[in-house]
This record gives C-alpha cells, structure tokens and sequence, in this order.
C-alpha cells in the first residue's frame, strides 16, 4: 500500500498540462468522491499498525501535493488567458523611458573637469556660504582693501562676518588648509555677486578656479596648461596673456583666445578684433601661501578662474545669460543628445 502513495506522489509531481479539461479530469481522478485519495483513505484500517505512522504522512503529502499541483496549474492557465485576452505581442521591447537633457552649464562644467582632470587635477568643493577669511583675508584681501570693492558682496545680515561666497577661490583655501604640495586642484561651483541683472551678467553665475602649487611652478607651466585647455575645449591654439591685477596673484593676466573673424558672429562677440576673453589667471601671490602655513621660498603655484556662462554661451550660441534660469524646454530640449 506504501508503495501505491509513493507512485501516486511522483506522478502528481511529474503532471503538467495547459489544458483546463486535461487538469479537471486530474483533479477528479485524485480528489474526487470516487477518486484516489478517498479510496486510500478508506484503506487506512487496513493497514498493519507498525505501519499506519508512515502511510499516514504519505498519505496527507500526497493530498497536499495533489491540491498545491491543481491550485499552481488553474493560476497559470489563468495567467496565460489574460495575457491572451490582451492581445499584445509580449516579444515587443518595451516603451523606452523619454530621454532627458542635461542642462548647457552642466555639459560645460562636466567638459572642463574632464580636461583638467587629464592633466592630473582633482576636483574639490566647499560651502556656499563662507566666512571673511577665506573668502577675502587668506587670499591677501585685509579688511578694508580697496580691492574689495571689485565685488559687490552679500553679506548675511544677522552676521556680517558670514557672506555668499563671490569666487570659488574660497575653496582652495579650504584645500590649502588640509593638504599640503605639491598641490593640484580645480573648485567648481556657485557664486554670487550683487550686480545688475541683463544680457552678459546675473547676480548669481558659476566658476571654475583652478589652483597648482608644488616647486619650480613658473609662468611658463601656467602658459602651457591654459594653451593645452583652450586647444582642447575650443579647438584654438593661440592664446594671449594681457596685464592685469588681481589681489591673490602677482603677476596676474587677462587670457584672450584668438577665435579668428570667419563669419558675422565672430565679428560680433570679439567686437572686430578676433581676440575673446575667456579667464583671468596668474601666479599665487606669496602672501596667499605664507597664510596657509605654506613656505613662499620654496614652493611657487599658479591660479585660474573662469565663468562656466561664459563659456557656454561661447559654445552654444546661447545670446543671454538669463535664459540659463528660466527652465525653458524650449531651450533645454535642444541639449537632449549632447553628453
């Protein structure tokens, strides 16, 4: 009799169909009032009594197997109606999810730091809103500089020591007090300056600064890494560096990029000279590394800085800085394939 469950079960086991007649004839022939189970049940007084344990737990495993093999078949009968009843091709791909766009100050910052950071510079990141001595103090702006005055500041009323930071040079600072040369680094980010809203300037914009300090950094090295970055970024190999002045470097330059006089446009954004603006570099004033516990006699570096709307727009022919933050799909689904 044992042996007769033990068949049973691997038959129940081994039944598959996809046919709902061939499925109710199966239930029937083990659950029904005539069918298998009732009648080995009926055997039970039959068997001898050291047997009874284990045809007893056979006997409700293959009850068991028998109601979970019919409940399994009717759910995916079920399920393979339903999707019958829909009448859609399941071999299809499915609906691609709609391709977003990343914004144009995005897509220029991102080639930037891919640029630098081919030549060895990491990125480093700090607080929008900053104290006075990085912002100004450390990088050779005491209080009271005359210099100050070149960037209209927001100052945070409840305490005037705290401002929004004006450049990302904050950064370097902050980088400067943690790491020690040789010291290789750009700082992308937000900045803000209390200024007149219009076609060319906006009261809050973003920056790229790039800092390298290590010994035997001269001009020369500063030369070459902006010639190396405006040939790989605007595909222009002639540059020009005009005097200049900024606080935290000495000598300081203004970058020109020769974009050439080819069409109409050139004419118009180098105002007839074919020479373009594009950042503001130099070399680290002493005082700037003397502030950082940094020894000035032994150690040399260099600074640039650069705005990330500028550059777009020179790249995208975008006419006002104020289209960058006004959401317009109109503008932004035209950077859909570009990385």
């Amino acid at each position: 009799m044992i042996e007769d469950i033990e068949k049973y079960l691997e038959e129940v086991r081994q039944f598959q169909t996809a046919d709902g007649e061939e499925l109710e004839k199966f239930r029937i022939r083990f659950a029904g009032k005539k069918g298998i189970l009732n009648e080995l049940f009926a055997r039970f007084k039959q068997v001898p009594k050291e047997d009874k344990p284990r045809y007893g737990k056979l006997l409700n495993e293959l009850k068991k197997a028998v109601e979970d093999k019919v409940r399994s078949l009717r759910e995916e009968l079920a399920r393979a109606s339903a999707r019958a009843g829909s009448g859609e091709d399941l071999t299809k791909p499915g609906y691609p999810y709609p391709l977003g766009a990343r914004h144009p100050l995005s897509i220029t910052k991102n080639r930037i730091i891919d640029i630098f950071k081919r030549i060895g510079f990491n990125v480093s990141e700090g607080p929008e809103i900053e104290d006075d001595w990085h912002n100004f103090t450390a990088l050779n702006l005491p209080e009271y500089h005359p210099a100050r005055d070149m960037q209209d500041t927001f100052f945070i009323r409840r305490n005037p020591d705290w401002l929004l930071r004006t450049h990302t040079s904050s950064v370097q600072i902050r980088y400067m007090e943690k790491h020690k040369p040789p010291i290789r680094t750009i700082s992308p980010g937000r900045v803000y300056r209390n200024e007149d809203i219009s076609t060319r300037s906006h009261i809050q914009f973003h920056q790229i600064e790039g800092l390298y300090v290590d010994e035997g950094v001269s001009f020369a090295d500063l030369k070459h890494t902006i010639l190396f970055f405006t040939k790989e970024l605007f595909g222009k190999s002639k540059i020009r560096f005009r005097p200049s002045y900024f606080p935290f470097t000495e000598p300081s330059a203004e970058v020109d990029v020769y974009w050439g006089l080819k069409t109409e446009h050139d004419y118009r954004i180098t105002k007839g000279t074919g020479w373009l603006e594009i950042m503001g570099a130099g070399m680290v004033d002493p005082n700037v590394l003397e502030n950082m516990q940094i020894d000035s006699q032994k150690y040399t570096g260099f600074a640039f800085g650069l705005g990330i709307e500028r550059i777009a727009m020179l790249l995208f022919g975008i006419p006002d800085i104020r289209m960058y933050y006004e959401n317009d799909l109109r503008l932004l689904e035209q950077f859909k394939s570009v990385l």
